[in-house]
């Protein structure tokens, strides 16, 4: 790749995607990482995220129309989402492409990209690493998410947020549950605090009090033994015990009670989002509560949650829209534009890509390279062997 080092990046594909994954800040960045580093990007890429194409030229990259050209001879494509398959022959051999490609949810396309020669990096295994921070794409878009959750709560809520007191009487604040402690909870209980709502949180993680009551809201959990090895190494939520999930419904249940607003945070990698909010819990609910169930899109938190729709049940709204941080369309982009320039440029050296495959960033997200699906976690058992738990 010795003389040139094209970087392509072309438009989403997807009709719920309006993210772009280069902004002309970036652009002009990575033109200046080296000698022969060039630039490409297809014409209205940056469209839906409040970017002309003339910006993009202004920051030194070439706009052209169709996706071809712009892949050809590309030596890395910046992506947000995994491309569609008729984009892969486009990109020579050991083309790089970078992006949230979502492996759990790949079906067969790792094996084609490794058919195809590239070597594809997913920047949502990123390791919990301090090296690895300006690179978190799961944390920048994340934030979003837990903001935008609330706006989007406060602008479907039929009454103020915050304590007001008037003349003519005083409007008590809106209570506030936020389930899950992660990043996009951290921000919703930030936000809805902001409001001036009165917000409480859970996490099956004892360690995510001091976070949540640093933010002061008040937190809740179930007291047991389980829940002290609730983390996994990367700092994530495991999937817990049956027992323990009884509980936890029966807290709910309590507290769902005296609720305004839920915000649903909770994932667990891999595997679909717990079951938190069941339908009988919804019809215990003030009338004119709101849920927002930000992990819809991975089975939900919510029952009775629909993917991409605004649902009505027993006086409750609930809300599952698609891609929230892609309702930020601009500020996301800006992020995680800035989040893969992290990524890429400490591989340029002297206008060439160099890996060193030891690195424990490298080794985390690689799924693909040498014509061969490597990622341990997605990489098929040899034949005759069974494939063990994930």
């Amino acid at each position: 790749m010795s003389g040139r080092l094209k970087i392509a990046i072309t438009r989403e594909r997807r009709e719920d995607e309006p993210r772009v994954a280069a902004t002309p800040e970036t652009v002009s960045k990575l033109l200046r990482t080296g000698e022969g580093v060039e630039v490409c990007v297809e014409r209205g890429a940056g469209a839906s995220a409040g970017i002309l194409d003339s910006e993009y030229e202004e920051a030194g990259a070439s706009v052209l129309a169709e996706p071809a050209e712009v892949l050809d001879g590309a030596a890395v494509q910046f992506t947000v989402r995994a491309p569609p398959d008729e984009a892969i022959p486009h990109l020579p051999r050991e083309a790089v492409l970078v992006g949230m490609l979502d492996p759990y949810r790949l079906n067969g396309l790792l094996e084609t990209w490794a058919g195809a020669g590239l070597t594809t990096f997913s920047l949502e295994l990123l390791p919990r690493v301090t090296r690895a921070q300006a690179m978190d794409v799961l944390s920048s878009q994340s934030n979003l998410a837990g903001y935008k959750a609330v706006i989007d709560a406060a602008a479907e809520f039929e009454r103020a947020m915050p304590l007001m007191m008037t003349a003519a009487g005083t409007v008590p604040p809106a209570r506030v549950l936020v389930m899950g402690a992660g990043v996009a909870g951290l921000q919703a209980i930030a936000t809805a605090r902001r409001l001036g709502a009165i917000v409480t949180a859970t996490d099956v993680r004892p360690a995510a009090r001091e976070q949540v009551e640093s933010l002061g809201a008040t937190f809740v959990g179930i007291e047991s033994p389980e829940a002290e090895n609730a983390e996994t190494e990367g700092g994530y939520a495991r999937e817990m015990s049956e027992g323990y999930r009884r509980r936890q419904s029966e807290l709910f249940a309590s507290e769902l009670k005296r609720q305004d607003i839920v915000i649903g945070t909770a994932l667990v990698p891999g595997r679909p989002a717990p079951r938190l909010i069941d339908a009988s819990m919804v019809t215990t609910m003030r009338k004119g509560s709101v849920i927002v169930d930000l992990a819809a899109e991975h089975g939900g938190n919510c029952e009775l949650s629909r993917p991409g729709e605004r649902v009505t049940a027993h006086g409750v709204t609930i809300l599952a829209h698609r891609n929230v941080p892609g309702r930020l369309a601009a500020s996301a982009s800006a992020l995680y534009a800035r989040n893969l320039l992290a990524f890429l440029t400490p591989l340029i050296d002297d206008g060439e890509l160099r890996f060193d495959w030891d690195d424990e960033i490298l080794a985390a997200t690689v799924l693909t390279r040498d014509g061969a699906v490597v990622h341990p976690r997605f990489r098929s058992p040899p034949s005759g062997e069974a494939a063990g738990n994930a």
